[in-house]
């Protein structure tokens, strides 16, 4: 099967996305998702998508940064491949595309989170190279 990659700078684009993001983290609302993504493209979040006919079937968000401790990164946000196209490589689709990205924008590193409970993930992910170097942690102040 051949799949086509789009990377989405616009919140029209990002809006349409609303579908697949909410198979991964069914209790994120669509309007909490269109309030929350203008401030987060103002702060440089772009998102890819892998399409197949035309029709989005994964994507995966990304934001190019720079911490102390690795300098440059790339950082995969939100990394979802519709329920069913699963297990057909979109995953492996996504990350190779942030890799080449994240290298042709001089990234050092590419980070992501990971929920500790998804399994499944952190197989994949560590078949992708990836490596647990420490915690994110996490502490609510408001509602």
């Amino acid at each position: 099967m051949q799949y086509d990659l789009k990377e989405l700078i616009s919140f029209e684009e990002m809006k349409a996305q609303y579908f697949l993001l909410q198979q991964l983290n069914p209790r994120l609302l669509q309007d909490d998702y269109e309030t929350m993504l203008p401030d987060m493209i103002r702060n440089g979040y772009r998102q890819v998508v892998v399409l197949e006919n035309g029709q989005p079937i994964g994507m995966s968000g990304f934001w190019i940064n720079t911490k102390l401790y690795c300098g440059k990164y790339i950082e995969m946000d939100n990394v979802v491949t519709d329920v069913n196209h699963r297990n057909k490589g979109i995953g492996k689709i996504l990350c190779d595309w942030i890799t080449q990205k994240g290298r042709a924008e001089g990234c050092k590193h590419i980070l992501l989170d990971a929920y500790v409970n998804n399994r499944d993930a952190h197989r994949f992910y560590f078949r992708e190279g990836f490596f647990i170097e420490g915690f994110h942690m996490n502490k609510k102040i408001a509602d």
